[in-house]
């Protein structure tokens, strides 16, 4: 059995039951970069762990030989954990993993996460809805795989809802620049959140007008995410 589990947003104690009973069963597990190592501390003593993240410069591991880890491990192992940060079918990936699994007969078994892209802003005091300030959401990749800065239709964020950008810091420049270009409000609020939900924590505020110049200020620290939205401003009621 695959189990293709979400490990949260990083609180350790943010991991579903399902996940952890999933991780004190697991024979082996199979992690990426945004699920916290404290996680691997629960599993069972011989548990192999491979790492198939990004680290440092080095180049992250093509999605392809990572189906392939998991589909050769399955038949080796029992139980086999794949430890996804956040939710497995949020930017995770987790769609591809599952279609390559089934197409080779394997059985798995989907165990979702809580994604990082509502409870981080949550954290931070920043409610993705809020009566009378948002009624809607939009959760946007903000990198591109391609040499675009991003794929993001701007013209599709052009309505009140709340923008959380996934993924996003190193484009900061063009989605600040861009939500002004379709007619956002240089002064509308915008947080950045580093590493969101651990102890090292870290919430910057601005607005889209002046965000890059706080970024070439602070040393923001990745992983980071941007909440674009009037729900910013709540922050200071909440917190």
């Amino acid at each position: 059995m695959v189990y293709l589990c979400g490990a949260g947003p990083g609180d350790v104690e943010l991991l579903t039951i399902k996940a952890h009973k999933a991780i004190l069963r697991a024979d082996v597990i199979i992690y990426d970069r945004l699920a916290n190592v404290e996680m691997l501390d629960l599993a069972k003593d011989g548990c192999e762990f491979i790492f198939v993240g990004k680290e440092d410069s080095k180049h992250t591991f093509k999605q392809e030989i990572i189906n392939e880890i998991i589909y050769e491990n399955s038949k080796k192992y029992k139980e086999v954990v794949r430890l996804k940060g956040g939710d497995p079918f949020v930017f995770g990936r987790g769609g591809e993993e599952a279609i390559y699994l089934k197409d080779r007969g394997v059985e798995f078994e989907l165990i979702p996460g809580i994604t990082s892209a509502i409870s981080v802003p949550e954290l931070s005091g920043i409610p993705v809805t809020h009566r009378g300030v948002a009624t809607s959401f939009k959760v946007v990749t903000g990198h591109s795989s391609t040499k675009r800065a991003t794929n993001v239709d701007f013209e599709l964020l052009k309505d009140e809802s709340t923008i959380i950008f996934l993924m996003g810091l190193h484009n900061i420049e063009h989605i600040s620049s861009e939500l002004i270009r379709v007619g956002k409000s240089p002064k509308l609020p915008i947080a950045i959140i580093s590493k969101g939900s651990t102890p090292d924590q870290k919430v910057y505020v601005s607005d889209l007008g002046n965000v890059l110049s706080m970024v070439k200020k602070e040393s923001i620290e990745t992983p980071a995410m941007i909440i674009v939205g009037d729900v910013v401003s709540l922050r200071e009621k909440i917190i």
